[in-house]
């Protein structure tokens, strides 16, 4: 069990309320979306999130499962890991930092925000009853940010960090499934994709100018020395974009942001370290 008999009942207003609550989803406002906006024991609601006990990782666990079995009952389970910040401010608030407002900010201009991160991984699948392939939210992670554990004494993570042991519990959730990991720029790092190779894909966005190399020759009878690492450079990815005898080819990706057609891409393909 995830919650105790009196935070489950709790637990159900405050879902319902977040789902038919516009605009902020703050306990307030689920309390006077499910007509409960005079309640007496208003406060019960507010400690469930800060002082009741609740097993977090046992709710994911469970979340996880029943998400899999009804939606991806067969075939790969396609996670998404994405970052996003929680706006907050106040003293009180200790794992709170100052971060990159992705939102307002451009190539050239800087906003900072105030607030929590969070790491979150999604299973992305089609939901029938949207007819379009949808991010479902299994499993947050709470990054705090490095002021806040160096006021605490505790050793800092990276995003990756909390990405690479994010994703080990996930597999060891899937010990049966294959799973795929689908994030962005800031988790193309070779400790995440070591972390989990045999187990896991990690599928992300390759810098332009990274260095690739092919795979090292193999070895025979004749061969000395230590056994080399990689192969020769191949040209980087800002080369093959400008080369014309780069060989692309033409295919339609299915539920491209929602249209119903897909969307034609031109893609190059091959092998590198």
């Amino acid at each position: 069990m995830c919650f105790t008999a009196p935070s489950w009942e709790h637990v159900l207003v405050l879902v319902m309320g977040a789902v038919l609550a516009p605009g902020k989803r703050t306990v307030s406002a689920c309390l006077r979306m499910t007509g409960r906006a005079e309640a007496q024991n208003f406060s019960s609601c507010h400690q469930l999130l800060n002082r009741a006990r609740w097993n977090t990782h046992a709710m994911a666990r469970h979340l996880l499962s029943m998400v899999v079995n009804r939606l991806v009952p067969e075939g790969p389970v396609v996670i998404g890991m994405d970052d996003t910040i929680e706006r907050r401010w106040g003293r009180r608030i200790t794992a709170r930092g100052i971060y990159r407002d992705p939102v307002r900010s451009s190539h050239g201009h800087f906003v900072k925000a105030s607030g929590l991160r969070w790491l979150s991984f999604m299973v992305l699948t089609p939901v029938p009853w949207a007819g379009a392939v949808k991010a479902l939210p299994v499993f947050p992670l709470l990054a705090p940010s490095q002021r806040s554990n160096l006021h605490r004494g505790r050793r800092h993570k990276l995003l990756t960090d909390w990405a690479r042991q994010g994703a080990l519990q996930l597999c060891r959730w899937l010990p049966d499934r294959d799973i795929v990991f689908v994030g962005d720029s800031s988790f193309a790092v070779h400790e995440l994709a070591h972390a989990i190779t045999g187990r896991a894909t990690l599928i992300s966005r390759l810098r332009l100018d990274a260095n690739l190399f092919a795979p090292p020759p193999e070895r025979n009878a004749r061969s000395v020395g230590r056994p080399a690492q990689k192969g020769p450079p191949l040209p980087k990815l800002k080369t093959l974009l400008s080369d014309p005898a780069t060989p692309w080819h033409r295919m339609t990706v299915s539920s491209w942001y929602g249209r119903k057609q897909g969307k034609t891409l031109e893609i190059a393909s091959d092998t590198a370290l």
